[in-house]
């Protein structure tokens, strides 16, 4: 019910007034389930989320070569090893690179083979940075370099992961980072080296990422999250750098909101991106 959320929101209307012509293409459905199994005892629906991943991940690439910027609602962030290597497909095809910038309280780096919890919402980034322990799924036509990702607003990590981050080579700043360093100087330091390699950049933007007190609609809530200006402060950024090309909006659960204040938040969030300032934000009364 996520992407119906999004909708209810305003989200298409708020792009449209910001100049955008939206074109809502409906909601993803998977492709033929696979019938598989896994070492792992702890893996659960992996049948459903590779028969997801196939489906979404051509979607993303259809909508990459179609439209200038691709926005993908969700759902689970298992969705992302989905939007994330169809992107880089056409990244690929175009001859660039493709960056992520990860907004995220958790790394989502397990792979099958390390998952305890089997929840395969924590796997999208080993998935397509090309990492193995993925035998049974189908490869990504295109992985993105994990020195290319970059995460920001981490506070949840195991130790199998942070091992793991270190080893590839992917960059994170963590909550403590960001209370001494603030928001703008890594995220810009990020942002220049995605503007010297003429790369693309994949935002996804993760619920949890922010501080459960003003976004409870997520099953994952992990308190000490980014506030609500430097969630802001962030898109703003993103937006004057003209270097986004693809969005990902997940893990937003209408269940678990709080007079959809939410979903209100994670699209304020997006027109933030897409350009809308301080002064034409409306005042809203719950």
């Amino acid at each position: 019910m996520g992407p119906t959320a999004f909708r209810i929101a305003g989200l298409p209307e708020i792009l449209q007034e910001l100049g955008w012509q939206v074109t809502d293409v409906g909601d993803a459905v998977p492709s033929e389930a696979p019938v598989v199994s896994h070492s792992n005892p702890a893996v659960r629906n992996l049948d459903a989320i590779i028969a997801w991943t196939k489906s979404v991940s051509l979607k993303a690439y259809d909508m990459a070569r179609s439209c200038d910027f691709p926005i993908f609602l969700g759902g689970d962030h298992s969705m992302s090893a989905g939007t994330v290597s169809g992107v880089a497909r056409r990244a690929q095809e175009v001859g660039q690179p493709q960056f992520v910038l990860w907004l995220d309280a958790h790394t989502d780096l397990h792979t099958l083979n390390t998952t305890t919890s089997g929840n395969l919402h924590g796997t999208p980034v080993a998935y397509f940075t090309g990492q193995p322990g993925f035998e049974n799924c189908p490869a990504p036509v295109a992985i993105v370099d994990p020195r290319n990702v970059c995460m920001m607003g981490i506070r949840s990590v195991d130790q199998a992961e942070k091992r793991h981050v270190a080893d590839i080579g992917i960059t994170v700043f963590d909550m403590r980072a960001i209370d001494e360093q603030g928001i703008v100087a890594p995220l810009n330091s990020f942002l220049e080296r995605v503007r010297a390699a003429n790369g693309r950049l994949h935002v996804s933007l993760d619920v949890d990422f922010l501080d459960p007190e003003i976004a409870p609609a997520v099953g994952t809530t992990v308190c000490g999250g980014a506030t609500f200006r430097e969630a802001h402060l962030i898109m703003e950024i993103l937006h004057d750098s003209g270097l986004v090309t693809s969005l990902d909006l997940a893990e937003l659960n209408p269940f678990l909101d709080v007079r959809a204040k939410t979903a209100h938040l994670m699209t304020d969030l997006a027109a933030s991106l897409f350009g809308r300032r301080v002064l034409e934000r409306k005042t809203r009364t719950y």
